[in-house]
């Protein structure tokens, strides 16, 4: 059918949040629907003035919606443009051939070099629906993919997306595998590093599942939704960095990929590889530092499963040119006191501005990080980054390094505080045993974080610190009434969050 003929309908922006994904709204007596076979969750692809958007439909009662419109989700909407009222077509979209590659490995083949970078194009330009997502991410986890399918992913990944290159001969850059609540060493680490003279242009995330991701944390103190030109100049300028890596196009399938990924909880070695190694590599990184945390509540729980992640990760960079170092860290507990965007904030301002309570456990992991890095790149020979990472932080070096990349992100600002709060006291005294990662970072999202931004937890003890019945254990922080009360029932029924025993 020419374009001419395709079937025409007013569009309407909706006001419904779905995300990543794009949907769009047809009334159930629409004639379009009738006409061309579509039913609830057909693919639609709707174009317009050149532009054009694949969409998961729903049907409507004929009220919702006024006749011969179709409602756009605000996803939908960004992609397509236009204005309310303007015509759009309507049409089946292209048969997905290269679902064809997924099925196959469902039923035990191996994906080709080719047919992952089928798989990945097509997701990255919005043909895959969140089913047909979820059955590709299915396939993958576990140990299902190999090693040489582990780097083709990661290749085709890279490839979907942007690719930075900078003219400096060595460009650092850092990750956490993650699953440690509060370990929010990245902007300390950046301000150390380019306080020495590296170049660490680092791109962060936002959070999915868990209270807060990077971005959102520094996001409390600077600008982090740069594009590429803003970017570039901050990092010419000062060395380093933090931005919100949604905004650069790097390996942009890695992020409608851990959309799926998280809610279905599947651990995928292979997946996880390629979903750091293509991000770092598209930014234009030589060096990587990654940390490793390991704990029962952490992403990685045993010493086992950190071996067989390591090598993989060497291999992959190694592959692809990116040379890869892995710290193992403790992942038994969270880091530093605040869970949350803002409460972050606090806590990593502390460490900068050396103020005397700042948490000592951030503070100690932050140093050992920058260490590294600052041997990796040279300005420290072996067994010496952390006392230079030292120095350069109780000199102030680092805090005006901090503050020179904010203010070239748009301005230093200080973190939103909380109206709401409740205390959680220990129950009996003794010896903090445990604390449960996962579920105090539930908690912390119950209380609005990252959404509510000065939402979260404020920790008051550690692994290993004594307690007087009556003493705070945390504090939970929340920006309603309504919201501190939902988490705070959700943390009163699971008071085994925090174990305490008698010594």
């Amino acid at each position: 059918m020419s374009d001419s003929a395709l079937p025409t309908l007013r569009i309407h922006q909706m006001g419904i949040n779905t995300y990543q994904e794009p949907v769009a709204y047809l009334r159930s007596d629409c004639h379009v629907c009738r006409a061309q076979g579509f039913d609830s969750h057909s693919r639609v692809r709707i174009s317009l003035d050149g532009h054009s958007v694949i969409a998961t439909l729903n049907i409507v009662a004929p009220h919702l919606l006024e006749a011969d419109h179709v409602g756009l989700s605000d996803a939908a909407w960004r992609v397509l443009g236009g204005r309310d009222d303007d015509r759009a077509q309507l049409s089946h979209p292209e048969p997905l051939e290269s679902f064809s590659q997924v099925r196959g490995k469902v039923y035990g083949h191996s994906y080709s070099h080719s047919g992952l970078q089928s798989v990945i194009a097509d997701i990255t330009a919005g043909r895959y629906s969140d089913l047909e997502m979820a059955a590709f991410v299915t396939a993958c986890a576990g140990d299902a993919l190999s090693l040489d399918e582990t780097i083709a992913l990661t290749e085709a990944m890279i490839d979907a997306g942007q690719r930075l290159h900078w003219s400096a001969p060595l460009v650092v850059d850092k990750h956490c595998v993650g699953g440690l609540p509060g370990n929010r060493t990245t902007p300390i680490i950046v301000a150390i590093a380019a306080a020495a003279g590296m170049t660490i242009p680092k791109t962060s995330s936002r959070a999915i599942t868990s209270p807060s991701g990077t971005a959102d944390t520094m996001s409390m103190l600077a600008p982090v939704e740069l594009d590429l030109p803003a970017m570039r100049r901050v990092v010419e300028r000062e060395g380093g960095c933090v931005v919100w890596g949604g905004a650069m196009g790097l390996s942009p399938a890695d992020d409608l990929l851990i959309r799926v990924e998280r809610p279905l909880d599947f651990d995928s070695e292979g997946q996880l590889a390629a979903s750091v190694i293509s991000k770092k590599v598209a930014a234009g990184s030589s060096h990587l530092l990654i940390d490793m945390p390991i704990g029962p509540t952490a992403k990685v729980r045993s010493p086992r499963a950190a071996e067989s992640l390591t090598r993989r990760l060497h291999a992959v960079g190694e592959a692809l040119g990116l040379s890869v170092r892995v710290l193992r860290t403790d992942g038994s507990q969270p880091v530093g006191r605040g869970i949350g965007p803002a409460l972050e904030a606090w806590d990593l301002l502390a460490v900068l501005q050396n103020q005397a309570d700042a948490p000592a456990d951030l503070r100690e992991r932050s140093l050992l990080l920058a260490g590294q890095l600052l041997e990796i790149g040279g300005r420290a020979a072996l067994g010496e980054g952390a006392a230079l990472a030292r120095e350069l932080l109780s000199n102030g070096a680092a805090w005006r390094k901090f503050q020179a990349i904010c203010q070239a992100q748009g301005g230093l600002r200080e973190p939103p505080r909380a109206t709401h709060h409740q205390d959680f006291l220990a129950g009996r005294e003794g010896r903090v045993q445990s604390i449960d990662n996962r579920r105090l970072a539930r908690i912390a999202k119950l209380a609005g974080a990252p959404a509510s931004p000065a939402a979260g937890i404020a920790l008051a003890v550690h692994c290993g610190d004594r307690v007087e019945r009556g003493q705070r254990l945390y504090r939970l922080h929340a920006q309603t009434p309504g919201e501190l009360s939902y988490a705070a029932a959700y943390a009163c029924g699971h008071p085994e969050t925090i174990v305490i025993e008698e010594d």
